[in-house]
């Protein structure tokens, strides 16, 4: 029997909702993959309903929670890392010293990025200097990274001016030492304002993936965490990195299609349970 992969999610969590891992733990679960949770921080609900509760954690307990893993001998059978939403600088040098015990255990081991640098216009605030430490520190050890255009922008210092300048940017991103940029939200001037679209960079070659956009009064949050849990957790299963873009392009869709039919705020992850493990629709992606 083919064994089972195990995956350190390490990001934020709400107690009601669907963000950080509250969105990505069960999709990856569901498509077969053993998840280990680490909550950055524990909020009420995410920040973009205006009012929360909760804590950040000490960045400290990063690491003894991993020491704890270890101390009873399941570190080496980690076979990936995601992180995600930061409260601070601290706790990212934190994640980057456990990903680094985790590869010494297991030199197979990935880590996958995901930048998040807040959207200050929908309510939610990252420190600058998290946005300093994802640039300058985990970029070059992150073996997947997946920014949204925002936080493409800011790692470019600019905005694009074309889907080829976007294309410009990731590749710019990539010769930090990332294997493979997902850029899971593209926005660039003359873009179809009909489509959503993505962009998947490696050294070799790059993607291109458009699918409809969905109309909401309010986006749903927890997409991008969503997407970056479940490309990484294709790629744990075996799919190439393509595969594993279009797989978490077809599935996402189907939880905001479900999403969309409930008249929904929050991603409608358990009623599209079975669509996230067997997406019915298909994107493909175009080789540029």
């Amino acid at each position: 029997m083919k064994r089972t992969p195990h995956l350190l999610a390490i990001q934020s969590h709400v107690v009601f909702g669907h963000a950080g891992n509250g969105a990505a733990v069960f999709p990856m679960q569901r498509v077969g993959v053993n998840v280990w949770p680490l909550n950055t921080v524990q909020f009420s609900n995410h920040t973009q309903y205006g009012q929360w509760t909760g804590e950040v954690l000490a960045p400290q307990q990063i690491p003894a929670l991993i020491d704890g893993i270890a101390a009873i001998g399941e570190l080496g059978n980690c076979d990936a890392v995601l992180s995600g939403y930061l409260g601070s600088a601290a706790q990212g040098r934190a994640i980057l010293t456990g990903v680094a015990r985790i590869k010494a255990a297991n030199p197979k081991a990935l880590y996958l990025c995901d930048p998040v640098m807040g959207h200050p216009e929908k309510g939610c605030i990252v420190p600058a200097e998290v946005s300093d430490f994802l640039l300058e520190e985990a970029a070059a050890v992150a073996d997947f990274m997946c920014p949204n255009q925002l936080e493409l922008d800011s790692f470019s210092g600019r905005k694009p001016e074309s889907l080829l300048d976007c294309l410009s940017m990731a590749r710019a991103l990539l010769a930090r030492g990332p294997k493979a940029i997902v850029v899971k939200h593209l926005d660039y001037p003359g873009k179809a304002a009909d489509g959503f679209e993505m962009l998947l960079v490696t050294a070799d070659a790059s993607w291109h993936l458009r699918r409809p956009l969905l109309a909401f009064p309010r986006q749903p949050v927890g997409v991008g965490d969503l997407t970056s849990g479940l490309f990484l957790a294709r790629i744990l299963l075996g799919d190439a990195p393509v595969a594993a873009f279009e797989f978490a392009a077809a599935a996402v869709h189907e939880v905001l299609l479900e999403t969309q039919a409930c008249g929904s705020y929050e991603l409608e992850l358990v009623r599209a349970q079975d669509r996230i493990a067997h997406p019915r629709v298909k994107f493909e992606a175009v080789r540029l």
